[in-house]
Formats: structure tokens, sequence, C-alpha cells
């Protein structure tokens, strides 16, 4: 098979870490894995504790790959809402493309052990709203200052842990809590 990313190298069998097969290129050093290989070795091996306390260059391709087996375009998915590395996954073959480094990003992540959690939608999705609320957390401490988003991030919690919440909102909502009039 010839590589997906370089497409200069050939794809040759190997193994990642000694540990499960994979096909490695030899130019780019990138490594096609088919998912069922990781997932068997990882059920054969229960115990087994990856090092987290790796160095890592990872190399992320920007563009969109095909599949090295079907030739179809793998979809993108994120390692976490803090990296900017997504892996590509081919739905049709079960296989992921791991760009030179990418396994040691995952093992220093701490998610070697989760390969295939990080390709279904609900890991995604976590991805997503870890994402919206970092974007969220970074606009109100830029619109109200650090000192003051904390502040209000005290009271809302103890207005939500308040058995009488809808009152204190009421209360301080209005214009004139002291007065019948609206």
């Amino acid at each position: 098979m010839k590589c997906t990313s370089c497409k200069v190298g050939v794809l040759s069998p190997s193994f990642i870490d000694d540990l499960f097969r994979a096909h490695t290129c030899t130019h780019c050093g990138g490594n096609w894995v088919l998912v069922e290989d990781y997932v068997s070795w990882k059920e054969s091996n229960p115990e087994f504790q990856f090092t987290d306390n790796v160095s890592c260059e990872a190399v992320d391709t920007e563009s969109a790959l095909l599949c090295p087996q079907s030739g179809k375009i793998m979809r993108k998915f994120r390692i976490t809402s803090e990296s900017a590395h997504r892996l590509d996954y081919s739905a049709s073959v079960g296989g992921v493309w791991l760009d030179k480094g990418e396994w040691d990003l995952m093992k220093k992540s701490g998610l070697a052990g989760s390969l295939n959690a990080v390709l279904t939608a609900q890991w995604q999705k976590n991805i997503r709203m870890n994402t919206a609320k970092d974007n969220f957390s970074d606009m109100y401490t830029e619109k109200f200052g650090q000192e003051s988003y904390i502040k209000a991030k005290e009271i809302r919690q103890w207005l939500n842990d308040h058995p009488n919440r809808a009152d204190l909102r009421a209360y301080i909502l209005a214009d004139d809590p002291y007065s019948a009039e609206r």
C-alpha cells in the first residue's frame, strides 16, 4: 500500500511499540492501524499500562486523507479539546491513520488506552462541548475581567444551590424589589 499522507513511502507491516499490528510508512513514519487489531490486543492485555513520560513532536496532516485501503475520504477526529491534532479515520475499513508522533501524543495525553473511544461520537461531542465552554469562558473573562468573572461564577453557584433561588433571582432582577408595581 502507498502512504496516504506523504504519497511517497510504502506502508510496510510493523508493530506499534511492539504491541499491536500496524503498517508504517517507510518515508514519513506515519502508521495505519486497524482498530480491530488495537482492540484485540487491548482485550488480550487488560492490565497493560502505557507510559506517559514520552517526548513527542507530532505531525498533523491538515488536508483530507484518503483511506489507503478503500480510497475513500477519511474523517478527522480530534484527540482532546486542548490539542489541535486530529486522527484520520476510515469508517468503511475501521482503520485509523496516525501521523508521525501522534501515537506518542496519545500516550503523553494518557489516551493510548482509549484509541477506540476517541473515534466515537460521544467522545467528539464531549470535545465540542468542552471547546464551547472554554470559548465562552474566554469571552466572559475578556468582557468582565478575570476578577469579576470569578466573582460572578461564585454568585451564580451560590444562587443555583440556594433553596429559594427563584425568589432570589426575582429580587435581584427587579428594578425596585420593594415596590408592588412593575
